[in-house]
């Protein structure tokens, strides 16, 4: 079983590196797709239908998993591509359930979820490649909800990198090795 993470700003090419390398490593596997953005405006919606076309012809079983990937099962031993990490994080820190806590305990629950969530799948993947982003080095101070998110991803990150296999960024669309 191997372990990536790949990571990078917006509009880097982590997404199209990151289905590129699922195809390479599970050429005759099932291969998934971990959908973690949720479709609430008009651009979410255009991101999400651009990204499947993408993968359009790739083979890959979809599957929507908004929250809760703890809970997440998969039907066969396959490849399985997790995007994206940073929707991830927003919907288990932002949920409605969650109302009632504050900013650092949300963190706290979203990264200790999140963090079981790969342990799960990554039993029960060949090979699992994890997309996430690169959002820490803009130099703006936020509010307090945006950074208590900030910092549950950047822990979530690390800890993922930690045990990864194979960390990676993508930068103008040129793949760097980084683990």
């Amino acid at each position: 079983m191997m372990f990536y993470v790949v990571t990078g700003g917006s509009g880097s090419g982590k997404s199209e590196y990151a289905e590129q390398l699922i195809c390479e490593i599970g050429k005759n596997e099932a291969r998934y797709y971990i959908a973690t953005m949720q479709a609430n405006d008009a651009e979410s919606r255009r991101r999400i239908k651009r990204h499947r076309s993408m993968r359009a012809d790739k083979r890959f079983v979809t599957i929507e998993c908004y929250r809760n990937l703890q809970k997440l099962s998969v039907t066969e031993k396959g490849v399985v591509l997790l995007e994206c990490m940073s929707n991830l994080v927003a919907n288990e820190m932002f949920a409605a359930d969650t109302a009632d806590a504050e900013a650092a305990d949300r963190a706290a629950q979203a990264e200790d979820k999140i963090l079981r969530g790969i342990k799960n799948i990554k039993k029960q993947a060949m090979h699992l490649v994890v997309v996430t982003n690169e959002i820490f080095s803009d130099g703006v101070h936020y509010d307090p909800w945006t950074r208590a998110y900030q910092k549950c991803l950047a822990a979530v990150n690390n800890k993922m990198a930690g045990q990864a296999d194979h960390v990676i960024e993508v930068v103008y669309g040129q793949v760097c090795t980084l683990k």
